[in-house]
């Protein structure tokens, strides 16, 4: 057994947020009835939280052209070669139940939180990318656009604990790059500029803040732990640990917190622009 195996194998015998996921949908069992065929098909039907990640998803992607059971079989051939993909759901999972106030239960963004379930669906689209699988990533990419109203082109690299508030949309083209610990809200677009097919998205570094309905275009490097203002449209470098806002975005001060995309804090995005 390989080491990634290995690790994958010791996440599924010791895992809290599984537990904690299941805790969760007990609850909504206890509580209300009518949900039951809900969380027994999506969650307690299932022994690990791969195999309920997959079928949740696939159930959301259905559609008479490419059926659940299609969509729910290749997600989990790609979990079978692509394992930290599991790790890194789990990842985005704690990250939306600590910043989300919005958020009570684990349960509650593997059920119903439509930009926790699109940005694991970019990641198996990613992956099945990466594999050479570039027509099913497509059409993932494509069915995330309609049901989540999220749209990522799979060849984007994502780091973890990304958490995406509401979703409705995002858009994120082909070479952007975003880091780990990066919070993101409704309407924001990593956009290219022109039509050149060379690397021309924005790079998003670590633990940033990227407030509802903010534009970065171009090839540009946003720093660590830097917060971009609630409706910026920013076209140059961003230093890290500041706040930039404004059309054009300028810096306005320091980002405020060590972690910006931690906090989510945007009444002080917005204090700090007056």
């Amino acid at each position: 057994m390989s080491g990634t195996a290995r690790k994958s194998a010791y996440i599924q015998a010791i895992d809290p947020v599984w537990d904690a996921v299941r805790a969760g949908a007990q609850q909504i069992l206890d509580s209300e009835p009518s949900l039951a065929n809900l969380v027994l098909s999506n969650v307690l039907n299932h022994d690990s939280f791969e195999a309920a990640l997959a079928h949740r998803l696939a159930a959301r992607l259905d559609h008479e052209e490419v059926s659940a059971d299609l969509i729910r079989q290749a997600l989990t051939e790609t979990l079978k070669d692509n394992p930290e993909i599991g790790e890194a759901a789990r990842v985005d999972l704690a990250a939306t139940l600590e910043r989300d106030p919005a958020c009570n239960r684990a349960v509650e963004p593997l059920l119903y939180f439509k930009g926790y379930q699109a940005i694991q669906t970019h990641r198996f689209a990613y992956a099945m990318h990466k594999a050479g699988r570039r027509d099913l990533a497509l059409y993932l990419q494509s069915r995330s656009s309609q049901v989540f109203q999220v749209d990522i082109n799979p060849a984007v690299a994502m780091g973890k604990g990304i958490m995406l508030d509401h979703g409705t949309g995002l858009v994120i083209g082909e070479t952007a790059v975003i880091g780990d610990n990066v919070s993101m809200l409704q309407n924001v677009t990593l956009g290219g500029t022109g039509k050149s097919d060379q690397d021309r998205h924005p790079k998003i570094g670590n633990g940033v803040l990227i407030g509802a309905g903010a534009k970065v275009l171009g090839n540009i490097k946003i720093g660590d732990c830097s917060r971009i203002g609630a409706g910026s449209v920013v076209l140059k470098e961003v230093p890290p640990r500041v706040t930039v806002a404004g059309v054009p975005a300028k810096v306005i001060g320091e980002a405020g917190c060590a972690q910006p995309a931690l906090v989510m804090d945007q009444m002080v995005l917005v204090h700090d622009a007056n």
